[in-house]
């Protein structure tokens, strides 16, 4: 059993590593293509945009596959048909939240299945558009980059929601208020500054930032359709983490969806909106709580199937990338130069590393202070 089980793990690995070369030789051949694709922009943004749908579904459907196909995770969600009849037709913004090194994986899958992934946008911090492939497909996508100083971002957020007024589909914006990944140490602080201001206790939260968001439901208003409340939870066991999807171990994940009109929120003064923000956390709190303690959620749980299409994405790019390479390498091994041999080398080192760089942007790790407060020099709170 042991010999059969040192096959199975020297497999995964031997397939990891070329799903892994495969994700990067197409993620730089998409993001060449988006690139390309920016001369049309000042010609018919549509047909740009239509373009970059389509190739951002490209590359983040390597996501869906990663979690659906190569680990066999599942994927539930719970909500009423009154809001589910409204998923993939409708502009909406969902408010996430942002506990684990994987919920925006489960995201995708959800997103996925109602036809909304090669579109999807995202608030995100600055330094993320720099990010090799991942953060270059967001920025080709038009999502929102934030630099967390108020002064800046709201020029940012202004000229950002313009352009999202303008896109051709339906599509969602993720948006995640906490900032930052829940972690023991973020959460200390949090509650810090939220007992500092009068409001009440959370036991699996950070205090939201309210300003993005208010800015969103003042300037969409009568653009947009719904806010919709996004909680995900994981089973205990395995951990959910990238590290146990790339092993092929399944993860579970449960989802609550639910919809709020955007009409009915109220934004007459900052405050009002940053109430009904706050309150909305103490309801996904408790959504959470509730789970903990029942280890399910309240409704009948609709199971996202797997996505055909993705799975038929990357065996094309799979053949697309991997043909010419493997025939290289064979001609580097029978006949090839020791100078052809470092260069193969290094190439192999530059993928393990780009590869690293991107899986470490969904790691958790414990960090300092990044729960909101207020300062002097135009930082959010």
């Amino acid at each position: 059993m042991a010999v059969i089980e040192k096959i199975r793990l020297g497999l995964t690995l031997l397939g990891f590593i070329i799903l892994a070369y495969t994700y990067i030789a197409a993620g730089f051949i998409i993001s060449a293509l988006m690139l390309c694709s920016c001369v049309i922009w000042p010609i018919n943004k549509t047909i740009y945009r239509i373009i970059n749908v389509h190739l951002g579904w490209c590359y983040w459907s390597f996501y869906t596959f990663l979690g659906s196909w190569w680990s066999n995770s599942e994927c539930y969600v719970y909500t009423d048909m009154a809001d589910f009849k409204h998923f993939g037709k409708e502009n909406c913004i969902c408010i996430q939240n942002h506990r684990y090194e994987i919920d925006w994986l489960m995201t995708s899958i959800v997103a996925e299945n109602f036809q909304m992934l090669g579109n999807h946008k995202v608030y995100s911090k600055n330094s993320h558009k720099y990010v090799p492939l991942v953060g270059w497909t967001w920025y080709f996508s038009e999502s929102i980059f934030l630099k967390r100083n108020w002064q800046e971002d709201k020029s940012i957020l202004k000229t950002g929601l313009k352009n999202l007024t303008e896109y051709p589909d339906n599509y969602p914006v993720y948006m995640y208020p906490e900032g930052t990944r829940f972690t023991e140490e973020k959460y200390q602080s949090s509650l810090e500054v939220s007992r500092s201001r009068g409001y009440p206790d959370m036991k699996h939260h950070l205090l939201p930032r309210p300003k993005g968001f208010t800015a969103f439901v003042r300037d969409m208003k009568g653009k947009f359709a719904a806010v919709y409340d996004s909680e995900i939870v994981f089973e205990k066991h395995p951990k959910p983490s990238i590290s146990t999807i790339a092993q092929r171990i399944p993860v579970i994940a449960h989802l609550s969806f639910k919809r709020y009109k955007l009409e009915d929120i109220p934004c007459k003064t900052d405050e009002e909106c940053a109430e009904w923000l706050r309150n909305l956390y103490l309801d996904k709190d408790k959504t959470f709580d509730e789970f903990i303690n029942n280890e399910k959620l309240k409704g009948t749980p609709y199971k996202i199937p797997k996505s055909s299409r993705g799975l038929l994405n990357v065996f094309f790019w799979c053949f697309l990338t991997c043909y010419p390479l493997f025939n290289y390498l064979c001609n580097v091994i029978v006949a090839g130069t020791s100078t052809q041999r470092i260069i193969v080398s290094v190439a192999f080192l530059f993928v393990v590393v780009i590869l690293r760089w991107i899986i470490s942007v969904t790691e958790i790790q414990d960090g300092g202070q990044t729960t909101p407060k207020s300062t002097q020099n135009g930082k959010q709170d």
